[in-house]
C-alpha cells in the first residue's frame, strides 16, 4: 500500500485532527486511568487518593474545555471534579472545584452564578488550608465587580488577603501549575475587580502593575500566560480610564503578539474588554491604531476541537 493510503493512525496526525496538544492527551489518559482504577476495590486510603487524582484530572479537562469556550462541556467536567472531591471528603479539592464552576460561570457572561459558586464553596474553604481559598475569594471579588457590588467586592477582596495569611497549603498546592494559587494571580484578580470601576482606577493600576512586576521574576515557561495576559489587559483599562491610551497601547502590545494557538476564550474576552474600555473614549490616532490591532487579535483565535 502506499504511503499516502495507509492508515493515518501516528499520534502527531491524531494530535492534529482533533486539535489537541500533548498535555491534553495526557490529561485525558490521567482521567480515565482514574476513573478505571476507581472500578476495582482497594484501602479506603488508596480510594481517597484515586478520587483526588480523578478530581484533578477531571479539573484540568474542564479549564481545557474553558480555555476553548465549549463552557457546558468545561462545567460538566467540573462538576465532575466536585463529586469526585465529595467522595475524597477533600475540603480543598471541594474548594477549587467550586472555583472551577465560578471561574467558568464569569467568563461565560454569568456574575450572578459565578457569586452563587463561590458562595457555596465558602465554607470548605473555611476549613482547607489550599491556596484554592485564596482563589475562591478573590474569583467571588470579580463578580461582584462586575454586578456593580462593591462594598461586597472590597470585603471579598480582604477575605482573600486574610485566606493568603493563613494558607500553608495542601496536596493540590504541591502540585502546583493550576492547582495552586499564587500572589501573582491573587494581585492579577484584585486588579480585575478593581478595573470595572473607573473610580478605583488608581488601586487596580496599582495591583495590576505589582503583578506585572511577580510575573516578570517568574521563569516564561512556569508563567500562567492566561493569567498573565490577563493582568495585562487590565493594566490596559485602568490607563484608558484615566485617558492615557498610549500607556494602555503599551500594557497589552505583548498580549496582542500572542500567537493564535495561545488565544483562549478567557484570553480573548479580556482583550474586548479592552475594546469595550477603548470604545467610549476618545483615542485619537493611537486609539484608532489600538483598536485595529485588538479587534484583529478577537477575530483569530485557538480553534475548538471537531
Amino acid at each position: 500500500m502506499p504511503a499516502s493510503e495507509q492508515p493515518r493512525t501516528r499520534l502527531e496526525e491524531l494530535l492534529q485532527r482533533r486539535h489537541w496538544t500533548v498535555d491534553d492527551l495526557r490529561r485525558r489518559f490521567a482521567q480515565a486511568q482514574a476513573f478505571s482504577l476507581l472500578n476495582g476495590r482497594h484501602p479506603a486510603a488508596r480510594t481517597r487518593e484515586l478520587y483526588l487524582l480523578a478530581g484533578v484530572a477531571s479539573g484540568l479537562m474542564a479549564r481545557a474545555s474553558h480555555d476553548l469556550g465549549a463552557s457546558r462541556e468545561a462545567m460538566t467536567q467540573a462538576r465532575a471534579t466536585y463529586a469526585c472531591a465529595d467522595n475524597a471528603g477533600h475540603d480543598g479539592l471541594r474548594t477549587w472545584a467550586r472555583g472551577l464552576q465560578a471561574l467558568i460561570a464569569y467568563w461565560a457572561g454569568n456574575p450572578a452564578e459565578s457569586v452563587s459558586y463561590s458562595q457555596r464553596g465558602t465554607p470548605a474553604a473555611s476549613r482547607t488550608p489550599s491556596t484554592a481559598a485564596v482563589w475562591l475569594a478573590s474569583l467571588e471579588a470579580r463578580s461582584l465587580a462586575a454586578l456593580g457590588h462593591w462594598s461586597e467586592v472590597h470585603s471579598a477582596v480582604d477575605r482573600a488577603n486574610k485566606s493568603r495569611d493563613h494558607a500553608t497549603g495542601d496536596e493540590l498546592d504541591d502540585l502546583g501549575g493550576l492547582c495552586t494559587f499564587t500572589r501573582a494571580r491573587q494581585l492579577y484578580y484584585a486588579a480585575d475587580a478593581l478595573a470595572w470601576s473607573a473610580a478605583e482606577a488608581d488601586q487596580a493600576e496599582a495591583r495590576a502593575v505589582a503583578a506585572v512586576d511577580a510575573y516578570a521574576v517568574v521563569p516564561e515557561a512556569a508563567r500562567a500566560f492566561g493569567d498573565h495576559a490577563g493582568t495585562r489587559c487590565a493594566l490596559a483599562i485602568t490607563r484608558i480610564s484615566r485617558g492615557d491610551v498610549e500607556g494602555a497601547a503599551h500594557a497589552v502590545a505583548t498580549v496582542l503578539d500572542m500567537p493564535p494557538a495561545q488565544r483562549t476564550y478567557g484570553i480573548v474576552t479580556s482583550v474586548g474588554h479592552v475594546q469595550r474600555a477603548l470604545a467610549i473614549v476618545a483615542g485619537g490616532s493611537a486609539g484608532s491604531e489600538l483598536t485595529d490591532r485588538l479587534r484583529d487579535f478577537t477575530t483569530r483565535r485557538m480553534a475548538i476541537p471537531s
